[in-house]
């Protein structure tokens, strides 16, 4: 089986698009991730799946984060977390409880640390939800590797 087939079999299913935020070294870190999903109601967790590559893996270790779920017009600023940064900046911070999070976004969820686990070329981060907040809007989604929508209902 081949990996890239794989990745192109797993695009075809949509997910929503976030940027996870966490406090370390005195400043804000940002990502984009997709692959976060709810895992527990009680307690409230969530998980969310790093790439062993990425600059934020240690950002997260042991370390309270926010996921920014991101609406439809929130497309450059998935793309300056991504890596492909934007200048002037696409968003505004804003304070949370747990640190800096993104203004305007669909939902925040505030999380401290609750495990991590091995995933192989990822580490899949629990996150015990400690806040959260959302609004009406339309999500911004990525399917098929690339950015689309949908209408909520």
């Amino acid at each position: 089986m081949d990996p890239k087939d794989f990745r192109h079999c797993m695009g075809r299913f949509a997910t929503g698009v976030t940027v996870v935020t966490s406090e370390a070294d005195n400043r804000t870190h940002g990502f984009t991730v997709n692959s976060f999903t709810s895992v527990s109601l009680d307690p409230m967790l969530i998980l969310v799946s790093v790439d062993r590559s990425t600059t934020a893996l240690d950002v997260l270790k042991d370390n309270r984060f926010i996921v920014n779920v991101l609406k439809e017009d929130q497309k450059e600023t998935a793309l300056h977390f991504a890596g492909k940064t934007q200048d002037p900046l696409p968003f505004t911070w804003e304070e949370g409880k747990r640190g800096c999070r993104i203004k305007d976004a669909l939902a925040h969820i505030e999380c401290e640390p609750w495990a991590a686990y091995d995933g192989g070329d990822h580490v899949l981060y629990l996150g015990e939800v400690k806040d959260f907040q959302y609004q009406s809007g339309n999500p911004l989604l990525y399917f098929c590797g690339s950015f689309s929508h949908v209408a909520a209902t």
